[in-house]
């Protein structure tokens, strides 16, 4: 264990405001700190493999939600929102079903 520090991550701001979103550290935990008992290297050995992306779930695979919902990307909504980090907004696009749907 070492003395607790500002996180190098937030600087302590324990993460990002976008909006009325509240983003938590992923490297302090939405501490604002590391050392002590909050020590990002002691936490285990190796973090778990990441999850499948949502359009691979396996919830696809039923019949009647594939068809209720549409688009695996938008869930129907025909927009993708992201974050867009260095404007520190959320930006919103139509989906690329849009398209598909048009041409039809």
């Amino acid at each position: 264990m070492s003395d607790r520090i500002t996180c190098p991550e937030c600087e302590g701001h324990r993460g990002q405001q976008v909006g009325s979103l509240f983003l938590a550290c992923q490297f302090c935990g939405g501490q604002g700190s590391v050392g002590g008992g909050n020590e990002p290297a002691e936490r285990g050995d190796t973090p778990p493999p990441p999850l499948p992306p949502a359009w691979e779930h396996r919830v696809w695979s039923d019949p009647w939600i594939a068809a209720t919902l549409g688009c695996r990307l938008c869930l129907g909504s025909r927009r993708v929102t992201h974050i867009d980090e260095e404007a520190g907004t959320l930006v919103s696009v139509p989906c690329r079903c849009v398209d598909k749907q048009d041409a039809t």
